[in-house]
């Protein structure tokens, strides 16, 4: 079958789509009353593992917001409890790790991840979601990335300095370099199981890497991101780094065909530093719950400044606030939509 709207599909391969397209990084979530009724009170784990739920609120949100692309409802964690890994998800607080890393005996602990084994009610929902949809729009699958997955797993839980983690990167390099190793095969496995189960496109988070300094992302990180991305066949491959603009030009040698990237940088620096890539981004999560005219000021400036530019995808710097009206969303697609509509 062909899809209805290319144009997220367009802009992700540089070619002059019919508008820009849009979508939202937790364009399904909390801030949406039918995503709270529909999740009642399951764990956001519980309703990603039930195929027909999942499915149902990453629709919901297509349809309800007008965006170009639904993206695949899952949690970056849920692959790791196939390699023995154990944690709960605390409201306010995100992943906190039962069972942390903090030697390479623990490393090697770690089980073999298999796809279809431990993750198969994602090609479930991969398969209810594309069903729902009827090629109405693209499907995005994705991944966090072996770092920010590393950070989680060696810190317990999130925090913006990531002392443990880079404690180990710099102390203990063979534990680091082994744990890397055996976090980018389970990814490999992980989004190639995703594209053959039927997603057009693939995301990786790598959310906590901008914490690094370019020398070390480049030391520590870059080459198994590289592995990832040059292993994933046939689909455009989007890179998204939160506080990323230290490692702009790193992120162009990752094999990304998309650098997804949040406010702090200016959307057109992306352009001036990287050729040849698509650029996704990036209004400020804030400005969205905001709305009002403040909003469409930060819209008209962003599309102003990138309008010299092919392959853009309007999108927020990082995902939708809780606290955020679905009705300003709704409103960001349609001013977009409208403010870059080609003429016949």
């Amino acid at each position: 079958m062909t899809l209805k709207n290319t144009t997220f599909l367009d802009a992700c391969h540089r070619k002059e789509p019919e508008h820009t397209p849009v979508w939202f990084m937790r364009q399904a979530g909390r801030y949406m009353p039918s995503y709270r009724q529909i999740k009642g009170n399951l764990q956001v784990t519980e309703l990603a593992k039930n195929s027909q739920l999942a499915s149902e609120v990453a629709v919901d949100a297509v349809t309800r917001l007008g965006v170009d692309a639904c993206i695949l409802f899952a949690d970056i964690m849920l692959p790791l409890e196939g390699m023995g890994v154990w944690f709960r998800i605390e409201e306010n607080v995100g992943p906190v790790m039962l069972n942390p890393i903090r030697t390479i005996d623990d490393v090697n602990a770690l089980e073999s991840f298999n796809p279809e084994r431990d993750t198969g009610y994602i090609g479930d929902s991969i398969k209810a979601t594309l069903q729902k949809l009827d090629d109405s729009v693209p499907l995005i699958g994705f991944s966090g990335a072996p770092f920010t997955l590393a950070s989680y797993m060696i810190d317990g839980v999130a925090n913006k300095d990531l002392v443990r983690t880079k404690t180990m990167m710099y102390k203990q390099p063979e534990t680091w370099k082994l744990l890397m190793e055996k976090l980018t095969k389970m990814v490999k496995d992980y989004v190639c199981f995703q594209v053959k189960n039927g997603v057009h496109a693939v995301q990786l988070f790598d959310s906590w890497a901008g914490c690094l300094s370019a020398e070390d992302y480049e030391e520590f990180v870059l080459c198994y991101t590289q592995e990832i991305f040059h292993s994933i066949p046939d689909v455009p491959k989007i890179h998204f780094c939160a506080n990323s603009s230290a490692l702009i030009q790193p992120f162009q040698r990752t094999g990304a065909d998309v650098l997804s990237v949040d406010w702090r940088v200016p959307i057109s620096e992306v352009w001036r530093k990287c050729k040849e890539v698509a650029v996704q981004g990036n209004l400020d999560p804030a400005v969205a719950l905001a709305g009002g005219d403040f909003m469409e000021r930060k819209i008209n400036s962003i599309l102003e400044e990138v309008k010299q530019y092919r392959g853009h995808i309007f999108s927020l710097g990082h995902g939708v606030l809780k606290e955020t009206d679905q009705i300003n969303l709704g409103q960001i697609v349609k001013k977009v939509h409208r403010g870059t509509k080609k003429r016949a």
